[in-house]
């Protein structure tokens, strides 16, 4: 049970798997106001970035949930940088279906929506670990600009144009699962480079190194096609954001 390796070589020099920078990261942190000693749950937590910088700069405790054994190491290795290693512990585990062993101050799945089937479940889903007052964080893409072709939907990693919402549609989605949005911060094109623009050097330098490796030549073909269909397509039409959410 892991991420396919392909992933892990794209995003090795990440911290945040997401378009979202540390500046905005710490942004949310802050605009929560998170009383000391509040209790996460990050469902495909990643490399735990989210949850080992709350711990340092909020002292919140908790737990991620990830199906990477590489970002889970990444994530103890950050905790132990960061000196939180005692405040937050991270679980290898298909984070689709994990519920809390106790009601948790904060529940996210932060850009991972497929482990509910989408907003709907996972909402559902973090409700279950949630402790009444809890907030719900919830990373999602939207659409910018309505799809209007199959390389749009292709390069955006859609099936269909259903897979995502417009901007106001999705928060109103939000209020029809019976919660109000109280906070968002929202990636804008510049983060959305400086996550899909990091991985073309980390694939280039694993291919300097790799060039006789079983997965060289998909990476040579994402080198080759990824930055002009990120200009043409990813960039211009989906955008994203983290919306944090409270029971009604």
């Amino acid at each position: 049970m892991d991420l396919p390796r392909s992933f892990t070589v794209r995003e090795s020099g990440h911290r945040i798997h997401n378009p979202f920078t540390s500046e905005k990261l710490a942004t949310l942190g802050r605009a929560l106001h998170l009383a000391p000693g509040t209790d996460m749950l990050d469902l495909a937590c990643g490399s735990g970035e989210m949850l080992c910088t709350w711990a340092r700069d909020h002292q919140v405790t908790g737990t991620g949930v990830d199906i990477s054994t590489v970002f889970l190491a990444n994530a103890r290795a950050r905790a132990e940088e960061l000196g939180v290693a005692d405040r937050v512990a991270f679980r290898h585990a298909d984070a689709t279906g994990h519920v809390s062993d106790e009601p948790v101050g904060v529940a996210a799945c932060v850009g991972a929506t497929w482990i509910g089937g989408g907003v709907t479940g996972t909402v559902e889903l973090l409700r279950r670990s949630l402790a009444p007052g809890g907030i719900m964080l919830v990373g999602e893409p939207f659409w910018r600009r309505a799809p209007d072709s199959r390389a749009v939907l292709d390069s955006c990693h859609a099936r269909s144009e259903d897979d995502y919402r417009p901007l106001p549609e999705l928060v109103e989605h939000f209020g029809r699962l019976g919660c109000d949005v109280v906070e968002m911060v929202l990636a804008d094109q510049s983060d959305w480079d400086r996550y899909v623009a990091a991985q073309w050097l980390s694939i280039r330098r694993w291919l300097d190194t790799h060039p006789d490796d079983e997965l060289a030549d998909e990476m040579r073909e994402d080198l080759a096609t990824g930055p002009a269909r990120h200009v043409r397509y990813q960039r211009e039409y989906l955008g994203w954001g983290v919306f944090a959410l409270m029971n009604r």
